[in-house]
C-alpha cells in the first residue's frame, strides 16, 4: 500500500494542455472527414445532372460551390423563410420547375438530393439563358447567381436602371432602387462572390468552374 507521500504526481499542466489539443484535433478531423464524405458521395450524381442539363462542359465546380453555400450539402436543410433541401428551393419555385421542365427525378421532392441537384442545374440554366444581356460568361454567371438568390425579376428591374445591363457594377449599384428592399442587397450582392471566389476553388478538381475575377 502506498503512503500518501508515495502517491503518483499530478500530471503537469502542459501535458493536460497537450491532451486537450489532441482531443480537439481528433474532433476537428472527424468533422472535416464527415463533411468531405458528404460532398464526395454526391459528386457523381451532381456531375451527371449538370452534364444532362448543360452538356459535357457543365460548370460542375460552380454548382458544387452553390450547394455548399446553400445548404452545406445537407439534404434536410431548412431556412427560416421556408426554403428546403440541398438547393434551398422555396415551395412555389419547386412547383414551377416541376411544371415547366420535364426530365427531373420524379416526386418534385426538394428534400431528395437527386431532385435538388438536377433542379438546381435546371434552374441555373433557365436563368443563364435569359441573361445574355448581362454580357460575357462572367457577368452572366454573376447575374445568374444573384437571380437564383434573389429573383430574376428584381435583377431585370435593377438592370433597367443601369446605363448598361452588361455593366455589372452599375447593375449592382442599382440594388434596392427598384422592387428589391435595400435590406436584402448586402446578402444578394455577396452571393456570387461567396460561391465563385470562396467556395468554387474547393471543387475545381470536380470539373469546370466559371470566371473567378472579382
Amino acid at each position: 500500500m502506498l503512503d500518501w507521500d508515495d502517491q503518483p504526481p499530478e500530471p503537469p499542466e502542459d501535458n493536460v494542455f497537450r491532451d486537450l489539443l489532441i482531443v480537439a484535433f481528433v474532433v476537428v478531423a472527424m468533422l472535416l472527414a464527415r463533411e468531405g464524405f458528404a460532398q464526395e458521395q454526391y459528386r457523381r450524381d451532381l456531375t451527371r445532372s449538370a452534364r444532362l442539363v448543360w452538356g459535357l462542359d457543365a460548370p460542375v465546380a460552380t454548382m458544387a460551390a452553390q450547394i455548399h453555400q446553400e445548404s452545406g450539402w445537407r439534404p434536410d436543410a431548412r431556412s427560416h423563410v421556408g426554403a428546403t433541401g440541398m438547393a434551398q428551393f422555396m415551395p412555389a419555385t419547386a412547383t414551377w420547375i416541376c411544371g415547366a421542365y420535364s426530365g427531373l427525378p420524379p416526386g418534385c421532392d426538394t428534400l431528395s438530393p437527386a431532385w435538388a441537384m438536377h433542379a438546381l442545374a435546371t434552374y441555373d440554366k433557365h436563368l443563364y439563358d435569359r441573361l445574355a444581356i448581362a454580357g460575357g460568361e462572367c457577368n452572366r454567371w454573376w447575374a445568374t447567381l444573384r437571380s437564383y438568390n434573389g429573383g430574376l425579376s428584381h435583377w431585370l428591374k435593377e438592370a433597367r436602371l443601369a446605363a448598361s445591363p452588361a455593366d455589372r457594377e452599375a447593375v449592382n449599384s442599382a440594388c434596392g432602387r427598384a422592387s428589391r428592399h435595400p435590406k436584402h442587397c448586402a446578402e444578394n450582392l455577396g452571393y456570387p462572390e461567396r460561391i465563385i471566389l470562396r467556395h468554387q476553388p474547393k471543387y475545381e478538381h470536380w470539373g469546370r468552374g466559371v470566371c473567378r475575377q472579382s
